[in-house]
């Protein structure tokens, strides 16, 4: 009977492992298509670049299925929407991300972007409120969008 009940439970974690190696592996290579995207998009393949979020997301929603609080993959899953205008549920994933961690700098950047896009700059400079002490890079970026609008 202990066999069997090690075997179960071995058979149990070993899933469960492979679970999270899976939506580990969806979410780097989901990050890695995003990186690839932004680059191609600063050399104005935009087209290019909206291919490879729309693979990013799809990754992104496999890892979203195990990991669905995590403020990461939901940054990333309205980084990729917004990409491809689906503003209002980019929205929605960026607002699940902050109420895990409301002191997320990338979604907190990413959502400000979506704000200025969609004619709401006193959101964006909510976002750029937040982002305000963090001595980091997405509140310069926010900022430089915020003052040429």
């Amino acid at each position: 009977m202990f066999c069997l009940i090690s075997q179960i439970t071995l058979g149990a974690s070993t899933d469960s492992g492979s679970d999270s190696n899976n939506y580990l592996n969806q979410y780097k290579a989901a990050k890695n298509l995003v990186n690839r995207g932004k680059k191609l998009e600063k050399k104005g393949k935009t087209e290019k670049a909206l291919k490879l979020y729309n693979s990013a997301y799809k990754k992104l929603l496999e890892a979203h299925k195990t990991e669905s609080r995590n403020p990461d993959i939901l940054n990333y899953l309205g980084f990729t929407l917004r990409k491809a205008g689906n503003f209002d549920q980019a929205e929605k994933y960026y607002l699940q991300g902050l109420e895990i961690k409301p002191d997320h700098n990338g979604i907190n950047e990413y959502l400000g972007e979506l704000y200025i896009k969609t004619n709401r700059m006193d959101k964006a400079k909510e976002r750029l409120a937040v982002l305000k002490n963090c001595n980091c890079e997405e509140y310069n970026e926010l900022k430089v969008l915020i003052g040429d609008n």
